[in-house]
């Protein structure tokens, strides 16, 4: 597996070994080992699995009690996978990095707990898949807004007339008001 470091601390790009021939492929998408090696020591109690059209924005969500560590693929489709800082004593508290994971790259992305996460869903039938650290929590999820000017993330909505957001979604909170972590 190649790991690749981001501009946030603790965020990393995951290239797993791919073995293809005539009957298909063959990858890892977990093993406790290896992700140890890579700086990824994670229990994971909870898999969600989603499917979204184009233009589906879901997120920036996390969990203020409880938080979640995240390991996201997409098994169909494409996404522009977002994750943003959100501890108040890191130095790039308020920054955000965004990737596209698809079926064909085959990247997954882990974000740890104290960050915001969301997607936007960048073909039909969008398929995304991300292990979690904690169970959900629905007293504990949070929002944050997808287009907070001062976080100001580059959302590819080149074709997209306006993202598709639950109701919980489009009355998130802003940066400024969010709570956030220490």
């Amino acid at each position: 597996m190649k790991v690749l470091e981001t501009t946030l601390p603790g965020v990393k790009l995951l290239e797993p070994r791919v073995f293809t021939d005539a009957r298909g492929f063959f990858l890892e998408s977990w093993n406790a080992r290896t992700f140890a090696a890579a700086g990824i020591d994670a229990a994971f109690v909870q898999d969600n699995h989603s499917r979204s059209a184009k233009g589906v924005l879901r997120g920036l969500h996390y969990q203020i009690q409880s938080p979640q560590g995240k390991l996201v693929r997409v098994v169909a489709g494409a996404v522009f996978d977002v994750a943003v800082d959100l501890r108040k004593s890191s130095r790039t508290f308020g920054c955000w990095a965004g990737f596209e994971l698809s079926a064909e790259n085959r990247r997954q992305v882990w974000i740890p707990a104290g960050f915001a996460h969301g997607f936007l869903s960048l073909r039909e039938g969008t398929e995304v898949i991300y292990k979690c650290t904690d169970f959900y929590s629905a007293q504990a999820e949070r929002a944050l807004l997808w287009n907070d000017p001062a976080i100001a993330i580059a959302w590819p909505l080149d074709g997209i007339a306006a993202p598709l957001l639950s109701d919980r979604d489009a009355a998130a909170e802003t940066l400024a008001a969010a709570e956030v972590f220490p």
